[in-house]
């Protein structure tokens, strides 16, 4: 699968967590960002990021290709990766 897969999460939120498992377990490289973690412009720019994708910024928001999936939904996230 050539496609990227972005993550944004908070590192205290248990969704973001078991997210992270699960495509650990699925052997997807992945790249996250902790949102909680960033300051000042830095964080500001992410947050506008997110909100691009997911107008609520709630978390986890994976960005599958094109396929934008908010919170832990297993099946969506498996589908998405044609697993």
């Amino acid at each position: 699968m050539d496609d990227s897969i972005k993550m944004y999460s908070l590192s205290t939120c248990s969704h973001c967590k078991a997210t992270k498992r699960f495509l650990n377990d699925c052997s997807v490289k992945y790249e996250f960002t902790d949102v909680d973690l960033l300051e000042g412009e830095e964080r500001d720019a992410i947050l506008e990021d997110v909100r691009r994708w997911n107008p609520n910024c709630s978390f986890p928001t994976i960005i599958i290709g094109e396929k934008v999936i908010v919170g832990y939904k297993e099946n969506e996230i498996k589908e998405a990766l044609g697993l």
